[in-house]
């Protein structure tokens, strides 16, 4: 019942969030000019480079762009804590296989070993 109630919740999360972007894409359709350089570094390197796009699209791709860099950010970030996570995983792994080794066939004691022998 749990996972039906989220799945509704999901999509209804989504469908909210379509008609958020479709009315702003509505009300921005408006053609805008976007430029690599200002107008007086273009003419002193001489890079003429614009693009004309409807500005909602301009807007969605700025916000697409920036996820893009936090995620990649977010990523280099955290590598070390992975690295750490990993080097973990391998110690505990080489524990566990010493542990069942000394389990397979446990050290003797010198002591008890000696009340062995003479027990025996």
């Amino acid at each position: 019942m749990g996972g039906k109630v989220m799945r509704g919740v999901k999509i209804a999360v989504l469908v909210l969030l379509a008609a958020i972007l479709l009315g702003v894409a509505v009300a921005n359709r408006g053609m805008v000019t976007l430029s690599l350089l200002p107008q007086g570094f273009s003419s002193f390197f001489g890079i003429d480079w614009t693009l004309h796009m409807p500005l909602f699209l301009v807007i969605l791709l700025a916000a697409a762009i920036g996820l893009l860099i936090g995620f990649v950010w977010e990523f280099l970030r955290e590598h070390r804590i992975r690295a750490a996570a990993i080097e973990s995983q391998r110690e505990a792994q080489r524990l566990r296989a010493e542990l069942a080794a000394l389990r397979r066939d446990p050290p003797k004691d010198d002591v008890i070993a000696l009340l062995e022998r003479k027990g025996a």
